[in-house]
């Protein structure tokens, strides 16, 4: 038998029907980095299905950041494209876009399965189920439907405007343990989305924590984000006291009380605050720790 000549190409060659594996690591959603990412997309990105399992990932923002779609397809090891396109908008006659486009099945199935739903999705996404770095998920999140930067009355502030519960309440639940400021979320009347703000020291303090130096990020928001540490609040400027929270024992001593103005006195707060506590303990609106108390 004639040995083949090393020179010519294979006649056929099995390693061509077999499909390059992607990487574990890929979407390890405890890389800071595949954190971030998932939080853009579970904002920005919308994933669409058609028949024979095809489908697309995509992403559109404004031209001025393509840098993070540039960013998002070196952390993919699948082939991906990003365009551009200028369009007339409500917002704007010419407006210029990037779109990143990601059609791999094996990633939609990926990112499908942690969290990134197929269609419309804006109250049905979720913080991830699996372990995950927490602050570059939500600068995610925050990059793409969030603001960073000074109010029209010069506060620093960070804002994250969602329709998702889920997301909403646990931004609140995380900035409240990095800055002791509490906020609960109510969707707005108008459009029922929910907008949640932090100013001054908190948004300060949130600011810096998520935006660390060489993470990644939309730029003109890391920009922002820094700029927030030269402010600082202005002489005369009187500081809110932090929320006090109720007590099983504080509930007690409100509800056995002969008058509002004793309990008030007891407990070092308003007549009002005593009231209104009074009032959705009777009511069962709001549920006592302490025993015996409905």
């Amino acid at each position: 038998m004639a040995e083949q000549d090393p020179s010519a190409p294979a006649l056929f060659d099995m390693s061509a029907l077999t499909p390059t594996a992607p990487p574990s690591s890929f979407m390890d959603l405890e890389d800071p980095r595949y954190a971030y990412m998932f939080g853009f997309l579970q904002a920005d990105g919308h994933m669409s299905s058609q028949s024979r399992q095809r489908g697309h990932l995509t992403v559109e923002i404004n031209a001025r950041d393509i840098q993070i779609l540039r960013e998002f397809q070196q952390l993919t090891p699948y082939n991906s494209s990003i365009t551009e396109r200028t369009r007339a908008t409500n917002f704007s006659k010419s407006h210029h876009s990037a779109t990143w486009t990601l059609s791999s099945l094996e990633a939609r199935t990926t990112l499908d399965r942690l969290g990134l739903p197929y269609g419309k999705k804006s109250k049905r996404i979720t913080p991830p189920r699996v372990p995950f770095s927490r602050r570059d998920y939500l600068r995610g999140v925050i990059d793409a439907d969030g603001s960073v930067g000074f109010t029209g009355q010069g506060f620093p502030f960070v804002s994250l405007t969602t329709s998702s519960t889920a997301v909403g309440a646990y931004l609140c639940h995380y900035a409240k343990k990095i800055t002791g400021a509490e906020r609960r979320i109510k969707r707005n009347a108008r459009d029922g989305i929910y907008n949640v703000m932090y100013t001054k020291e908190a948004a300060v303090q949130l600011a810096a924590h998520l935006y660390y130096p060489g993470c990644l990020a939309l730029e003109r928001k890391e920009t922002a984000a820094l700029s927030l540490t030269s402010w600082e609040r202005p002489p005369g400027m009187k500081m809110r006291a932090p929320r006090k929270p109720w007590t099983a024992e504080a509930d007690r001593i409100l509800l056995a009380a002969p008058t509002l103005a004793q309990a008030a006195a007891e407990l070092g707060r308003s007549q009002s605050s005593c009231q209104v506590r009074r009032w959705r303990l009777v009511n069962g609106i709001t549920a006592s720790t302490a025993p015996g108390i409905r």
